[in-house]
């Protein structure tokens, strides 16, 4: 019996997700043309922000982002590895409570401000919370990270997106879990006068069976659930301790694994 851990919801092996920094006003239109073409975004925001110009205010924060995740992203946007520990404490700590104020529910994703980080900072930011951080590293591919902590997107918005997309749908998949990660900051589309880009790519890249459209915090939870199975020495029964079901592959089959649930295979 083959046993394969390469599928995402719903037996998929394909997955989106969209990464974007600061919240500032444009992030409104973003939203939209999300929310319009069945898109799923994670935002991440500078809460010591919010109220000044050009940012969002904290009071529209949940409407605004809701069906979307809302990530740290620092409280000022510092450079983090030059702040001392006790102001590296503050800005993200602070600004997980104001966002958690804002939101409704515990925030335990973040992106570097300006891609800033160090072995010490990853290393501390466990103890705060965090259980990913995106990097501004594109590296082209669709692959899962090795280490959620130093999370490399495949490209930024303006890094040739459309031929991307279409390297990703067509891509052969060979027992693999493959995802396309786009990340970039809102304004940039006013900035470039660009948003028909993003309008196309949503449009083309929505209602696509093979996909599953997540947030960065659903992608970190599924994979940990999948990687929290139990198999017997035989791998003829798996256990899911976990809260959401789970899909492996038998014999090349995807086979779901409900919650809390033994099954034999």
């Amino acid at each position: 019996m083959n046993i394969s851990l390469c599928y995402f919801p719903g037996g998929k092996k394909k997955a989106l997700t969209m990464s974007y920094d600061d919240g500032q006003i444009s992030d409104r239109r973003l939203v939209e043309i999300f929310n319009r073409y069945g898109i799923k975004g994670t935002f991440h925001l500078n809460s010591g922000k919010f109220g000044t110009e050009p940012y969002l205010s904290a009071s529209e924060i949940k409407d605004l982002f809701k069906g979307h995740e809302v990530s740290v992203h620092s409280l000022t946007h510092p450079f983090l590895t030059l702040s001392p520990k006790e102001e590296l404490a503050k800005e993200i700590l602070e600004d997980r409570r104001r966002l958690e104020a804002a939101v409704g529910y515990p925030v335990r994703g973040m992106s570097y401000p300006f891609g800033d980080y160090n072995d010490d900072l990853v290393e501390v930011l466990p103890h705060f919370g965090i259980e990913y951080c995106r990097t501004v590293q594109s590296h082209g591919q669709f692959t899962l990270p090795n280490n959620f902590l130093t999370w490399h997107p495949t490209c930024h918005h303006n890094q040739n997106l459309m031929s991307k997309w279409d390297q990703f749908i067509n891509a052969r998949l060979h027992n693999h879990m493959l995802l396309f990660y786009v990340w970039g900051h809102s304004f940039e589309f006013d900035r470039h006068n660009n948003w028909d880009l993003i309008e196309e790519f949503c449009k083309t890249a929505s209602n696509n069976e093979q996909v599953w459209y997540a947030t960065n915090i659903e992608i970190v939870d599924y994979v940990k659930a999948m990687k929290s199975l139990k198999f017997s020495v035989d791998r003829d029964m798996v256990y899911n301790p976990s809260c959401m079901p789970v899909w492996i592959g038998v014999d090349g089959e995807a086979v779901v694994v409900e919650p809390g649930k033994t099954i034999s295979l």
